[in-house]
């Protein structure tokens, strides 16, 4: 398995790390050459939604890298202090201004390559009011036969989708955890 080293210098003191194996550990972490602090890399944490009108899911146009002008499900990465799910209604509204009651955590992709880890909840829009953010060109909804499939941003976005029409036809919708390479 891969893993860059990314962390260069202390965040305490500023002295250059080095990357060896901890005493008590099993893994190359980043160490301060001066102060021995350790520092750990761990997967960063991306929440989101699903959001469903009826027949409907909305996705966002992104406005930002990577992958601007491709379609996504509102989601971003969480922040420090908040939930998973409130992480995902924060990002669902500052990307989709949408407004959505979440009713349950629908998939956990592990994207290992990426060093993330992508949490999607299904969401009931209570309106079809929307007032899309700055990182949004615009948003709109979409019956499963016009999700513009070729255009998705993501793999883990793609597999959300289809999951989530499998589960509506057989009406039932579970938790699904994947990988995703």
């Amino acid at each position: 398995m891969f893993v860059p080293r990314r962390i260069q210098h202390c965040r305490l003191c500023g002295s250059p790390t080095v990357y060896q194996v901890p005493a008590d550990d099993n893994r190359e972490r980043a160490v301060c050459s001066s102060c021995g602090e350790i520092h750990y890399e761990n997967p960063i944490n991306v929440v989101g939604t699903l959001p469903v009108w009826g027949e409907q899911v909305l996705l966002c146009r992104r406005n930002i890298e990577p992958r601007r002008g491709l379609w996504t499900l509102p989601a971003g990465f969480l922040e420090l202090g908040e939930s998973t799910s409130e992480g995902a209604l924060r990002e669902t509204d500052e990307e989709a201004g949408a407004h959505v009651e979440l009713e349950g955590l629908f998939t956990v992709l592990n994207v290992v390559r990426a060093g993330q880890l992508h949490l999607f909840y299904r969401a009931r829009m209570l309106d079809t009011h929307l007032a899309p953010g700055p990182e949004t060109i615009e948003a709109q909804l979409f019956r499963e036969q016009e999700v513009p499939w070729d255009e998705l941003a993501f793999r883990t976005v793609r597999q959300t989708l289809e999951l989530f029409f499998d589960d509506r036809r057989r009406g039932h919708f579970g938790v699904h955890a994947a990988d995703i390479g």
